[in-house]
């Protein structure tokens, strides 16, 4: 179940997202095709682009580019369980946003993992190495969002910000696509298992929301942003093999570009999510990178993706 802010929904045929008044009402997943700002058909939906693609990723922790399982980072902000940390690297998040440059991977994300300065510097500093190359997430909101785009980041990624309190909160949606545009805008989906169905998580992937992943969710939410990107919290940082049934899920009911991540391990999983996700799912891979200290190369990804980019020409 969907929390919107008003019992009285209309459409604007400007910008093709609802319209809210003050108020609370729930929105049950049989009542979105009645409030569908765009509807998306399925001929439509397999016009997506179909070029498999690597999407590199930069998290950047206390202002140093490190991999975490990113399931106890909040744990331990709050005393709990230990910071997991599989990687923490000598070399600054800008020169990781050369490297993908001089590569020519585009579509990355780079991730803020706490609110501390130094963290934000290392964010900007990687955008200013390849604007208009990167997205950016991690505490990002209205406030904040318009300065990051200014900085060089071709999109912002959010979760927390709109899926706030376990709903979502579409007039934070509205006022994110007013200020940045849809085409700006990416939607973090990551998700876990409950009951039987992947739900959306937020608060460092702490806390679960009342959203879960279908085709009528993924179809009302593409009238909103640009792309979606989903981490299977599950396997995510823990080189346990992906989640092919995820993958499937996004890659059946997608209707605009959608990134997975989480669990790829060797080169055979790329080849896993190409066929589960039917070649319309993009990857991206963390811990398992030589460059993170994993046994996968980094060169042998990339090399991977100018293949499926040339498969696509």
């Amino acid at each position: 179940m969907m929390r919107a802010t008003s019992p009285h929904v209309t459409l604007s045929s400007n910008f093709g997202y609802l319209t809210v008044r003050p108020h609370s009402v729930n929105l049950t997943a049989s009542r979105l095709s009645t409030i569908m700002p765009l509807p998306i058909s399925g001929s439509s939906r397999l016009s997506v682009r179909c070029a498999l693609r690597f999407r590199p990723c930069i998290d950047i922790h206390k202002g140093k580019v490190k991999q975490i399982v990113g399931s106890t980072l909040r744990d331990t902000e709050k005393g709990g369980s230990a910071l997991i940390t599989n990687f923490e690297s000598d070399k600054s998040a800008a020169e990781f946003a050369k490297l993908y440059k001089e590569d020519g991977l585009t579509g990355g994300h780079v991730i803020i993992l706490g609110a501390d300065p130094l963290t934000k510097s290392a964010a900007i500093e990687a955008l200013h190495a390849y604007p208009g190359g990167l997205q950016v997430g991690g505490g990002i909101n209205s406030d904040n969002a318009l300065s990051y785009i200014e900085e060089g980041a071709s999109h912002i990624i959010v979760t927390s910000y709109v899926f706030n309190n376990g709903q979502m909160d579409l007039e934070r949606l509205k006022d994110l696509v007013h200020l940045v545009g849809k085409q700006r805008l990416v939607l973090d989906l990551s998700c876990r298992k409950k009951v039987g169905k992947y739900a959306v998580v937020t608060d460092r992937w702490q806390k679960f929301s009342d959203v879960c992943i279908d085709q009528e969710i993924l179809d009302f939410l593409a009238s909103y942003c640009d792309e979606f990107l989903v981490h299977g919290v599950d396997v995510e940082g823990k080189k346990l093999g992906i989640d092919e049934e995820l993958v499937a899920l996004l890659g059946k009911y997608s209707p605009i570009p959608v990134t997975y991540a989480g669990g790829v391990t060797v080169m055979a999983d790329l080849e896993r999510i190409k066929i589960a996700g039917d070649g319309r799912v993009d990857v991206t891979v963390g811990s398992a990178l030589d460059i993170f200290g994993g046994n996968l190369a980094y060169g042998d990804v990339v090399t991977w993706h100018a293949q499926q980019v040339a498969l696509s020409v």
